[in-house]
């Protein structure tokens, strides 16, 4: 399929509000030594894989949760290598979602990156990335509408960062998603330290006596460091690995204003809830999985 077809086809699907144009957003001749090469969090997508036949479901009961569009699907190759999967995107309040469902088998590593980042320049991207102490485990390769690389940080955090050929205009988020980040008490501070030079973040908190509530387990703490960047937020959730499921499966935390009428959308709607609603640090929050398989912890604020 060329490119100005897949192009038409994605950007069709989606009715895009009037919205500033990335563009103005490249890095001149005259960038400062480290510039940000975040474009901002509705730009970074969570990659989600599901089987063929449960595309149609997910989408539609994510959608019923959180509101937003979704787009048609789209038959296409987005590796380096041969392979094929029908591809969807999600444009929601809450979060971007790019949700493949492979028709052949996947192809390694694919399927471990839990992000897209979309960035103001790939090449510039990668040598930052390798200079705060990431490796790049797929080199760049074209897809039908950009270029890709699938870089890994300290601890095993796979991460693609991304541009398209034609820039994307997509409205700002009503909530900023939180990604999810396990680590070991070993590679945490190697990770953190790289990360925060990368993305030009900040460290919010780091609470080394999180309630245990948080990770299931009641009875314990854990750290737990929170990160605001261009890019979004990060909570690195730093542990011994002992972990009840579903925890350390989720890759994302979603903030909505009411939990209990989230909860009630996403169960009308085909998803379980596994954790039941719990108070902690000012939030009440729990997990649900998703038809397909996909799983989410999702939280709202409450009153101190």
């Amino acid at each position: 399929m060329r490119v100005s077809i897949l192009t038409a086809l994605i950007a069709a699907s989606f009715a895009l509000a009037n919205c500033a144009n990335i563009s103005a957003a490249a890095p001149s001749h005259a960038a400062p030594p480290e510039p940000n090469w975040a474009v901002g969090p509705q730009y970074d997508s969570t990659h989600v894989y599901v089987a063929p036949e449960d595309l149609d479901r997910f989408v539609a009961s994510f959608v019923a949760t959180f509101g937003g569009t979704a787009s048609k699907a789209v038959v296409t190759t987005v590796t380096p290598t041969p392979s094929e999967n029908a591809l969807r995107f999600i444009l929601s309040p809450v979060g971007t979602l790019s949700i493949f469902a492979f028709k052949t088998p996947i192809p390694y590593p694919f399927g471990a990156e839990r992000t897209g980042y979309l960035v103001v320049d790939l090449g510039g991207a990668v040598r930052a990335a390798k200079a705060a102490g990431a490796d790049v485990i797929v080199a760049p390769f074209p897809d039908p509408i950009g270029r890709d690389v699938v870089i890994q940080w300290p601890g095993g955090i796979n991460m693609q960062l991304y541009i398209h050929t034609i820039p994307p205009s997509y409205d700002k988020l009503q909530t900023i998603p939180e990604n999810r980040v396990y680590l070991s008490i070993v590679k945490a501070d190697e990770f953190i330290r790289d990360f925060l030079r990368f993305s030009h973040g900040k460290k919010v908190s780091d609470d080394s006596n999180a309630p245990g509530v948080e990770i299931g387990r009641p009875n314990d703490t854990y750290r737990s460091v929170k990160i605001e960047s261009l890019f979004g937020k990060l909570q690195a959730i730093v542990t011994d690995g002992h972990l009840p499921y579903p925890y350390g499966r989720e890759l994302m935390g979603y903030e909505v204003t009411n939990l209990a009428e989230t909860l009630g959308k996403a169960t009308a709607s085909g998803a379980t809830v596994l954790v039941n609603p719990y108070t902690s640090r000012g939030r009440q929050a729990a997990v649900v999985q998703f038809p397909g398989g996909y799983i989410a912890e999702i939280h709202a604020s409450i009153a101190q």
